[in-house]
């Protein structure tokens, strides 16, 4: 197998055809205030919703591409807002389709409803931890006590022997913290770690930009944490580039700091680390990235039946109540333009990443209003990294196995914190 095979993972079926996951937001009503909502929750439910009927005819439709059925995943707002919620999960088991469940750390995320979702057959949860310390936390989600709920269901459903992700938001709240919440990842146990990197819609516009060296330097850490605790990006499809490079790099003995450019920040929280003892590995190889993008292995469902790219990319593909989701995501113009090799513009369009990559679609309709422009917060030089011999001998696989980049369109993750993925 190509040493490519090991460092990016590819769909196991075509991207064009079906899904890797389907994220549903089933409700915008949350009782949070959290800084950086995609949805803008509120405290009420729409009147608009997909209703009972309506969410299991979605769950048939996932069912419809065909077995083994796209990953189902239930966010918000809160989904303990819909009082269905159990009655949707037993469904999707009914019909062949694995669904995980995405709540807020609110006062409903009790041990009881955490065994009527686990006695439902919920495959999976995902819990948002945004700080290692609650006066961290709570100032981010708008509300005191959330820190302490989502320990406490974190706890409870690792007793229930749920799997459970845990989903951070990297915004600039939170930058110098990274180490500590990874410490707590891996004390406490999680199935895998996600670091998400802020996309501008909702509330997030709102919240200060990292800079492209900052998130360069936030990239190369969590590569590095991965071989700590189970780590992966959400929004930064360019951890997918720094993987292979960081892979080429450690073949030649290169010093990666020096060869990245990688600055002050990234220095501080190796260092931080070191002191936790982050820098001690407990795991034998690192967890590789898959290759998901918005509309390319991935597609969200609004709480109307709005279809879309992804949760962080409002532009709509079409409607559930009127067409099939196989139909809109193997057939739509948005859909199949995302998907379509030599359609992304700017360093993207130019870079030789570009098929592993492919940057957020979601940041950059956010930033320009251009879904297809250029990843706003990557600062990579097309043709750069010095190993190109070494790269090309990667992504083309030269044992004749498909690697991840022959593939052209396959690719990226993305949705609210609603990202649990049990084999991403």
């Amino acid at each position: 197998m190509s040493a490519s095979a090991h460092t990016i993972r590819r769909q196991r079926h075509d991207a064009a055809e079906r899904p890797f996951i389907v994220i549903w937001e089933s409700t915008r009503a949350c009782p949070l205030a959290c800084l950086h909502c995609r949805a803008e929750a509120v405290p009420d439910r729409d009147p608009r919703e997909l209703d009972t009927a309506a969410a299991k005819d979605l769950l048939r439709q996932v069912a419809a591409f065909g077995k083994p059925a796209p990953l189902f995943v239930i966010t918000g707002g809160d989904p303990f807002q819909r009082p269905d919620l159990c009655e949707l999960i037993a469904h999707g088991r009914e019909v062949g389709v694995r669904v995980a469940v995405s709540p807020s750390g609110t006062p409903t995320l009790t041990e009881e409803r955490l065994r009527e979702l686990h006695a439902a057959g919920a495959s999976g949860l995902s819990l948002s931890l945004d700080g290692s310390t609650a006066e961290i936390h709570d100032a981010f989600r708008g509300v005191p006590g959330v820190f302490r709920w989502t320990l406490d269901a974190w706890d409870a459903a690792r007793a229930l022997g749920m799997r459970v992700q845990i989903n951070t938001t990297v915004a600039r709240h939170n930058l110098h913290d990274l180490p500590d919440i990874v410490r707590l990842v891996a004390d406490r146990g999680a199935m895998l770690w996600s670091a998400f990197f802020l996309v501008p819609t909702g509330r997030g516009r709102t919240l200060g930009a990292l800079t492209a060296a900052e998130v360069e330097d936030v990239l190369n850490f969590v590569y590095d944490v991965g071989l700590t605790v189970p780590a992966k990006t959400t929004e930064a499809h360019h951890f997918r580039r720094v993987a292979l490079q960081r892979q080429i790099l450690a073949n030649s003995g290169d010093d990666h700091m020096a060869v990245l450019g990688l600055g002050p920040l990234y220095q501080e929280l190796t260092d931080r680390a070191a002191v936790l003892g982050l820098d001690v590995g407990t795991r034998r190889v690192r967890r590789p990235p898959l290759d998901v993008n918005a509309g390319r292995g991935f597609v969200f469902v609004s709480h109307t039946g709005t279809v879309h790219p992804s949760g962080f990319l409002p532009l709509s593909a079409g409607s559930v109540r009127e067409s099939s989701l196989t139909s809109i995501y193997r057939t739509s113009p948005l859909f199949t333009g995302l998907r379509a090799d030599g359609m992304l513009g700017g360093r993207c369009g130019q870079c030789e990443f570009r098929r592993v990559c492919g940057g957020s679609r979601s940041r950059a309709y956010g930033v320009t209003g251009d879904p297809f422009a250029e990843e706003p917060w990557c600062g990579y030089v097309p043709g750069s990294f010095p190993h190109q011999r070494e790269l090309a001998a990667l992504l083309s696989g030269d044992t004749g196995k498909p690697s991840p980049a022959r593939l052209g369109p396959t690719a990226a993750e993305g949705g609210k914190e609603h990202r649990v993925q049990q084999e991403r």
